[in-house]
């Protein structure tokens, strides 16, 4: 029985795609889009994953094909197993009013735009071997496009793009490097002051494994940072994919059909929670306008047992209340946050949490299509970034405690930002890991690559926001 509900799940939100009732120039568009979103993934695998596999490859822990299939598999089970926090993260870094009008061809020029800019900017720095960060590339995308859209809302430049979580996530990718750095180079110095086995920091000998005991240790800590990899780095293609299905198929896609009969109460309950936090603190110029949105959100619920009861008609007027209440609330707890009692705060994030349930998912199938996608790229065009973080970052080989201590350190960092919902660049965190090491071994490091990564590192977001927002900006006079 258990079997048959989850197939029938799969079915009821897989079918949707090929709905004879579209019309070929939506399945066109549908098809084209999902095309480019998984596209994105694709280079994403085999451009960042080749940093989990470098350190088995390089110390001859594993054979380069086996490593990468591994490696695949493992990024296939982190983007299944690992939620979507990170996923909506990246997503809530868009204009509010994009979101909300995802479904006209403004919303898909948007998607395009970011989409192709940051496949481009992934590519070019592929072939250059260099590695880059693709959460720095993605990120930049976003920004970009929310700032072209500024340009054309008449509000002024950067209005309506979340610069708090823009902020957040900056700091997240700025800091995570440094702290690679450091902490490989402390959990280096702590290993040799305290495990007394000189053939683990020893480079490997001709093509000769090492022992048996050092090879398990590196398979591990290749899993952990292939299994990080995909927990973090997957999340953004499934936000991506639920944009599009969103804006192309908002009658299917727009609400979670899951949400169960009790979490519809809840989302009622939420708002009338949130409605005397409104009447207490949020100014009387606007206070109106939130009540009332309140008000509709509670309208659209009446009587409906679950969300697949709302009419097809109105679920895109649902999710577009569901976002906007829940950005006013955002709003509120940041303006208003000294003011707030811890009472008062736990009520405000407990009602957020119940809006957000009803529009911050993913079917199944979309995890397994990014899994895929994903998975399938890690074991395609790896050798480039493998040679740079190998070769290129020390001036010695790699010891097996090095390479140990660099995974450890990018496979628990990323963990640790799965967990808080951010983004991290597994890129920037194992490459700086490595140099950690090599700094802490005394191995001494190619300055010429690390300018090389720095520069990348710098240019990535401002070329990757120019880029997008031209392209949004062409895309959108295209569709005019």
């Amino acid at each position: 029985m258990a079997f048959n509900h989850r197939f029938d799940e799969f079915y009821m939100n897989e079918v949707h795609l090929f709905d004879p009732s579209l019309g070929l120039g939506t399945s066109l568009v549908l098809v084209a889009s999902l095309a480019v979103a998984l596209g994105f993934e694709f280079v994403n695998g085999f451009h960042d994953t080749a940093n989990a596999v470098a350190t088995v490859i390089y110390t001859r822990s594993l054979g380069p094909r086996k490593a990468v299939a591994w490696s695949g598999f493992c990024n296939f089970l982190g983007v299944y197993l690992g939620g979507t926090a990170v996923a909506f993260g990246i997503v809530s870094l868009l204009p509010v009013d994009l979101l909300v009008s995802i479904d006209s061809a403004k919303g898909l020029a948007m998607v395009m735009a970011l989409l192709l800019s940051a496949i481009a900017w992934n590519l070019g720095t592929w072939l250059m071997a260099i590695p880059a960060s693709s959460s720095h590339t993605l990120i930049g995308a976003i920004l970009g496009v929310g700032l072209a859209n500024s340009a054309f809302s008449g509000k002024g430049l950067g209005s309506g793009v979340n610069w708090a979580k823009a902020l957040e996530v900056g700091l997240s990718l700025l800091i995570s490097p440094i702290i690679g750095f450091v902490l490989a180079a402390l959990l280096l110095t702590l290993i040799k002051k305290t495990v007394d086995a000189p053939e683990l920091y020893q480079p490997p000998k001709g093509d000769r494994p090492p022992p048996g005991w050092i090879r398990g240790t590196l398979l591990l800590t290749c899993t952990g940072v292939s299994l990080a990899h995909g927990s973090n780095d997957g999340q953004k293609g499934i936000g991506l994919v639920m944009l599009i299905l969103i804006g192309v198929l908002p009658a299917h896609y727009a609400l979670d059909p899951r949400v169960k009969p009790g979490e519809v109460n809840r989302i009622i309950a939420a708002t009338g929670e949130v409605q005397g936090l409104v009447e207490r603190y949020v100014p009387e110029v606007d206070r109106a306008n939130r009540l009332a949105e309140l008000g509709d959100l509670r309208e659209r619920l009446a009587g409906k047992a679950e969300l697949s009861d709302v009419p097809r008609g109105e679920r895109w007027g649902l999710r577009a209340d569901l976002i906007r209440v829940d950005d006013a609330l955002r709003a509120l707890e940041k303006h208003e946050g000294d003011r707030l009692s811890g009472d008062d705060r736990g009520r405000l994030a407990h009602a957020r949490e119940g809006l957000r349930s009803a529009v911050y998912y993913a079917p199944d199938w979309v995890l397994i299509a990014v899994a895929t996608a994903l998975g399938t790229g890690t074991m395609v065009g790896w050798r480039r970034i493998v040679v740079t973080v190998g070769e290129k970052i020390g001036k010695s080989h790699l010891t097996y405690a090095q390479g140990a201590a660099a995974e450890v350190v990018a496979m628990t960092t990323i963990g640790l930002a799965d967990y808080g919902g951010l983004p991290v660049s597994t890129t920037h965190v194992l490459s700086s890991g490595v140099a950690g090491t090599m700094a802490a071994n005394g191995s001494g490091l190619q300055w010429a690559t690390v300018r090389n990564i720095g520069i990348a590192w710098v240019l990535t977001l401002p070329v990757c926001m120019a880029l997008s927002a031209v392209l949004y900006t062409a895309f959108r006079w295209l569709a005019s």
